[in-house]
């Protein structure tokens, strides 16, 4: 009978964090690239700075601008504009880029500016739709709506270590 009872106050304790949680809500980097607004999980985020020039690697894909020296570290930088095809690739004083920690790596990725910090509740999330077979969403967690906003929910994470990108010694799901 105690194990019984034991195992029904751990589940109402379950119960109570996972209702806690998605009361508090999770923090979201919101970030624009092209007409549309993308958001990203403000844990994975190691700073904000201005695009310098990037050292380019024979070869890379399009989406690769190069590589960087951040304080020692070579930090590769992906254009998102190109990977994801909006907005064109145009690099000024206004350009940025979000240095991630991402699986023990430092990545970079450039986008058309950085919004703010938004946190969200499971009330303000929606599961991403299905599309037909030409758009990729694997890597879209869902649509988030803060008043008349509407953020895309990117697994900045699953995107970075995805085969197609090249940048993780193994994919990290």
């Amino acid at each position: 009978m105690d194990m019984i009872h034991e195992a029904a106050h751990v589940a109402r304790h379950e119960a109570a964090r996972a209702a806690l949680a998605a009361q508090s809500g999770s923090e979201f980097l919101t970030f624009r690239l092209g007409a549309e607004e993308y958001g990203i999980d403000i844990l994975k985020v190691q700073e904000i700075r201005g695009y310098d020039a990037v050292t380019a690697i024979a070869n890379a894909p399009a989406f690769i601008k190069g590589v960087i020296n951040l304080r020692g570290i070579i930090v590769p930088i992906v254009d998102l504009r190109i990977k994801f095809g909006v907005g064109s690739a145009h690099y000024d004083q206004f350009t940025v880029v979000i240095i991630l920690n991402i699986g023990k790596r430092v990545v970079g990725v450039v986008v058309d500016s950085v919004s703010d910090v938004l946190t969200l509740t499971s009330q303000q999330v929606k599961a991403a739709p299905e599309f037909a077979t030409t758009l990729n969403t694997e890597y879209i967690t869902g649509l988030g709506t803060v008043d008349e906003r509407m953020l895309i929910l990117v697994d900045i994470e699953r995107l970075m270590s995805s085969a197609d990108m090249a940048l993780m010694d193994e994919a990290v799901h």
